[in-house]
């Protein structure tokens, strides 16, 4: 079928995109069967999505603010509506929940099934007090009962989330689960370690744990001198943690925020990737851990802690270790356990990407995220809508 002849999904998300959202451009990349169209408020400095269809709500002048605005407010956005029905779409997908509160509006408007789905701090922050949070987010927990009874059909981006949804009331028959995936032709082992290096990817909040990767990596250095860690990315904490990365470590860089080859390329280059992510006080917790499945996936063992829905991608003492939550001990004798022993962390490279080619390769999930397109859209025709969600929950997480 040619890419004219697929039918459209619209891709919702209010900023389009933030370079932490590859994970939404890679799998909407993915899809064969339909056609993506992203939609949202607005552009921001991110990823680049100029060979995306895109429409947006707000094109940066004084006028493309009060429309945003009154989108935000009201679900009033006539413009984009006319614009988005021109294209005969046939599903909204939005991503994480406040967007799929605001995406009920566009629903309405162009009748069509909407699916949301959830990727982690949307579903496990639960406690605001000292957190430091957007209005639409306050917003978005004071109204998620509108969501939860909108009919829409809701994706748990982990096991782990899809329990967290359902301890929260939204309906069984209508949360499933949905591993977004990983592109193994991209992720793909091509080692060039050439000596002792833990890497750790990700933002550099509280949520991600570099406290105790820096005390962990202090005590194998001690051991092992000639050790090194790397870290990519940025955030808040950066100016904290390269204090105490100065004071406790003899060798250690900040790579700041890289594109995702060049992500690729420094996981074949470290012995192995270390995710030390931990639950903080307003129940923020690792939804599943796509840098984990990364980095199986070019064949480099995983370090962590036993932390929100990371064991359902690093199986303990088959592709990595994990350590209980805060126990920086354990993690250092990990981290130095596979350091020096070459032959483990092969073994372990090799489980952990056959691992990934079997269960979250992302043309194998896309697939399977098609399947519950196809049946979404069907759906309400079909005289049986319960069976079909049933059988969803069967498929998307087998």
């Amino acid at each position: 079928m040619s890419l004219s002849q697929r039918p459209r999904v619209i891709i919702f998300s209010d900023h389009l995109l933030y370079p932490s959202e590859t994970f939404i451009q890679a799998q909407a990349g993915a899809l064969s069967e339909f056609q993506p169209v992203f939609a949202g408020s607005r552009r921001v400095r991110g990823l680049d999505l100029r060979e995306q269809h895109l429409y947006t709500i707000n094109q940066g002048d004084i006028w493309g603010r009060i429309r945003e605005l009154r989108f935000k407010l009201l679900g009033h956005a006539p413009g984009l509506v006319k614009r988005l029905k021109a294209l005969d779409p046939v599903l909204l997908h939005a991503h994480y929940g406040p967007n799929g509160l605001r995406a009920l509006a566009l629903r309405s408007r162009l009748r069509i099934p909407l699916i949301v789905t959830f990727h982690g701090s949307d579903v496990t922050i639960r406690n605001l007090r000292g957190q430091k949070s957007h209005l639409g987010f306050r917003a978005y927990l004071g109204k998620k009962d509108k969501l939860k009874e909108s009919g829409a059909l809701f994706l748990a981006v982990s096991r782990f989330l899809r329990g967290k949804l359902l301890a929260q009331g939204f309906p069984e028959e209508s949360v499933l689960v949905q591993y977004t995936g990983v592109d193994t032709k991209k992720f793909r082992p091509e080692s060039t370690e050439s000596g002792p290096l833990v890497l750790f990817v990700g933002r550099l909040v509280e949520s991600k744990g570099c406290e105790f990767l820096i005390r962990a990596v202090a005590e194998v250095q001690k051991q092992l001198p000639e050790a090194e860690l790397a870290l990519i990315g940025d955030g808040r904490l950066r100016a904290d943690l390269e204090r105490r990365a100065k004071q406790s470590l003899r060798r250690y860089r900040f790579l700041g925020a890289c594109a995702s080859d060049e992500v690729r390329e420094w996981m074949n280059r470290a012995s192995l990737i270390c995710v030390p992510s931990v639950r903080r006080p307003s129940g923020e917790e690792e939804a599943f851990g796509m840098v984990c499945a990364e980095a199986q996936a070019v064949a480099k063992p995983v370090v962590a802690f036993r932390s929100g829905g990371i064991p359902e991608i690093v199986l303990h003492g088959q592709t990595g270790f994990l350590a209980a939550e805060g126990d920086c001990q354990s993690l250092a004798e990990f981290l130095s356990l596979l350091l020096q022993n070459s032959e483990l962390r092969q073994r372990f490279g090799r489980a952990g990407r056959d691992l990934v080619l079997r269960q979250f390769d992302l043309e194998r999930c896309t697939g399977l995220l098609e399947q519950t397109y196809r049946r979404a859209i069907g759906a309400g025709a079909a005289t049986s809508e319960g069976q079909f969600l049933r059988e969803s929950i069967v498929n998307c997480s087998s």
